[in-house]
């Protein structure tokens, strides 16, 4: 019986040796393993913070309303998590629920070592997409480090909605950053873009001047400019300011690809070409760039070129068109589809 006993407990002691610690099992989702280790969770429901890890896993594999579930369960069973609550909040934010995803991001606004995505700039996208925009502001504002009503953050805040494409709120949040410092570097140029968004193009040629004035060695503003000014159609001032943009952003194919189009304008396909293809080659991922170029090819008779450019933009179109499904059908639920776990451009 002595050793039947052992054996019992021998044998118990090799089971439970075989069972995955919780940081083995964080590991596996953190790595890409997230499906094996739901099976290991599914086998093991005495595992440590297991509704935890069942929600991070769903998370991980984008299952979200199963994730909710878990994470609700792990709430439901220590209130205090602060992991699963910032991942409930975000789980929340990505099912297009906002409302709902702010009390919980309120909570966990704060960084730890575990934190995914930063606390304070998905909440203040909650705050965007519910109309909380003072809020917003003052969550950015956070993030940053700024004052939540200086002319930083009602500038950052513009930046962040302008993104967002909530133009007229964006608009005043810039009007106001403008009102509280003249001279805040940026502050212009944004207001620029939005009345170019608007398609008021005198008064984002203005602003656009003003900015060049403030910042003149800054080539986004000339880019800007040029774009502004090719829509007006004086394209003799729009490719003198795309230069500028060109030296002092060399790396950036925008103003290539502008220069492109003001060059098929006045009717030059060949130098036009000469820019696109630059573009091309710096990043060839870009449908309009194709686009152009097999304009460009076209007038100069180059048919069998042409056709191939046109191809390529159209089918690159094709793979970026966005497709969504019926979990993301509010606004809200369409633009969480840029957040994940471990995103890092906001």
């Amino acid at each position: 019986m002595k050793i039947l006993a052992l054996a019992i407990v021998g044998g118990w002691v090799t089971l439970s040796a075989q069972q995955p610690t919780e940081a083995a099992l964080q590991k596996q989702i953190n790595t890409g393993r997230a499906a094996e280790a739901l099976q290991q969770l599914d086998a093991n429901t005495a595992a440590p913070h297991r509704d935890r890890l069942r929600g991070q896993a769903f998370y991980a594999l984008g299952r979200f309303p199963e994730a909710d579930k878990a994470l609700a369960a792990a709430l439901s069973a220590d209130p205090a998590d602060a992991d699963a609550t910032e991942l409930r909040g975000l789980t929340l934010y990505r099912l297009g629920r906002p409302a709902e995803a702010i009390p919980l991001l309120e909570k966990a606004h704060t960084w730890t070592p575990e934190t995914k995505a930063d606390p304070a700039y998905i909440l203040a996208l909650c705050y965007i997409d519910t109309r909380r925009y003072d809020d917003a502001r003052h969550a950015f504002a956070e993030q940053y480090g700024f004052q939540p009503d200086s002319a930083a953050a009602h500038l950052l805040a513009a930046r962040m909605l302008l993104r967002r494409e909530y133009v007229p709120i964006a608009q005043d949040e810039a009007r106001k950053a403008v009102a509280a410092d003249p001279n805040l570097p940026g502050a212009h140029m944004l207001l620029g873009e939005v009345a170019l968004a608007q398609e008021h193009i005198d008064d984002a040629i203005a602003e656009l001047n003003e900015e060049a004035r403030r910042d003149p060695l800054n080539g986004s503003v000339y880019d800007r400019l040029g774009d502004a000014l090719q829509r007006k159609g004086d394209y003799v001032a729009a490719a003198r300011n795309l230069q500028r943009a060109v030296l002092l952003t060399p790396n950036s194919t925008g103003p290539y690809i502008l220069l492109g189009k003001v060059m098929l304008r006045r009717s030059d396909p060949v130098t036009a070409a000469g820019y696109l293809e630059r573009a091309e080659r710096m990043d060839d991922h870009n449908y309009m760039t194709h686009s152009l170029l097999g304009q460009a090819y076209r007038a100069m008779g180059r048919a069998a070129d042409a056709q191939r450019e046109t191809a390529v933009s159209q089918q690159l179109q094709a793979d970026t068109a966005p497709h969504f499904d019926s979990g993301a059908s509010t606004p809200a639920a369409r633009n969480a589809n840029n957040i994940g776990p471990n995103s890092t451009s906001h």
